[in-house]
């Protein structure tokens, strides 16, 4: 591409709509650079010199439909930090004209959504979005998903409420409900979220969630589930999370160290959760009625 074509894409952005990039130009020069990778075809009549992230993809709908773009669902979940389902498509609300099929993009229907603007854009309101999302979610990523976003400090439990109030009636909407007392936004991840809610499925004591625990050189450790007067804990451990040699040495030598103060720390894997739920709530409730020596 030619110094002046290069400069166009600068002053938009990195964007250029077709009728721009035909003034420096010609059909056929166009056509060449897309098939070099020169440039992407991002919309219709959209192009950008790289494939954009999504607030590019963001910033090229709104020049192919020449008016700001909407985000919804899991694109403004992702927006406000807590899309735990690591959205791909581009999620908006219907702009009130006619848009051609496209791979990625969805237009949704939302009438009476409240908007609030993030990261310069216009978005459905964080609360509204974590309900909406949830609406479409198996029980599990579904307070997942009210966690995240009550811990990203963009809603709390109030405005969670609130939405959910809002949006009665509408499909998934009692299973989102019966599921709002249990919103904690300490967790930490997705899947201490799951863990918890198949902790409350099977009765078990409620635990403190991020406990700390102090030792007696002054170091503290803070841990997913406690239950204090049992001193146990349980912990979910991510096959990515031991990335390497020293971190897997680092947090063997913290389990040792919570160990030796007279704490049972159990270990929640990924299967304990999703596959064999009974049998991980049977082990905890185990540890639970065994008496233990305090530290």
């Amino acid at each position: 591409m030619d110094a002046v074509g290069r400069a166009l894409l600068r002053r938009g952005g990195g964007l250029a709509t077709t009728r721009e990039l035909l003034t420096v130009m010609t059909r056929q020069q166009l056509d060449w650079l897309v098939r070099r990778g020169e440039l992407v075809r991002v919309y219709y009549g959209v192009y950008a010199d790289h494939a954009p992230d999504l607030r590019g993809r963001l910033r090229a709908l709104d020049l192919f439909l020449r008016q700001e773009a909407v985000a919804c669902l899991g694109t403004a979940a992702s927006l406000y930090g807590f899309d735990i389902e690591n959205t791909t498509a581009v999620h908006i609300l219907d702009p009130g004209r006619r848009i051609r099929p496209t791979v990625g993009l969805a237009v949704h229907q939302r009438v009476g959504a409240p908007l609030q603007r993030v990261a310069g854009r216009l978005a459905t309101a964080p609360a509204w979005t974590a309900v909406e999302t949830a609406r479409r979610l198996p029980r599990p990523r579904a307070i997942a998903t009210r966690d995240a976003a009550v811990h990203s400090k963009w809603c709390d439990t109030g405005d969670l409420e609130r939405a959910v109030h809002a949006q009665v009636g509408r499909r998934g909407i009692v299973a989102v409900r019966e599921l709002l007392p249990h919103v904690d936004g300490r967790a930490e991840s997705a899947m201490e979220s799951e863990a918890r809610l198949v902790m409350i499925d099977y009765g078990l004591p409620t635990p403190e969630s991020q406990f700390e625990i102090r030792g007696a050189d002054g170091v503290v450790w803070r841990v997913d589930f406690a239950w204090p007067d049992q001193r146990v804990v349980a912990e979910y451990e991510s096959v990515d999370w031991h990335v390497g040699r020293l971190e897997m040495i680092r947090d063997r030598k913290r389990v040792a160290a919570i160990q030796d103060l007279g704490w049972l720390v159990i270990p929640i894997v990924v299967d304990d959760v999703r596959h064999h739920p009974a049998q991980f709530a049977e082990r905890i409730a185990y540890h639970l009625s065994r008496p233990r020596l305090a530290g």
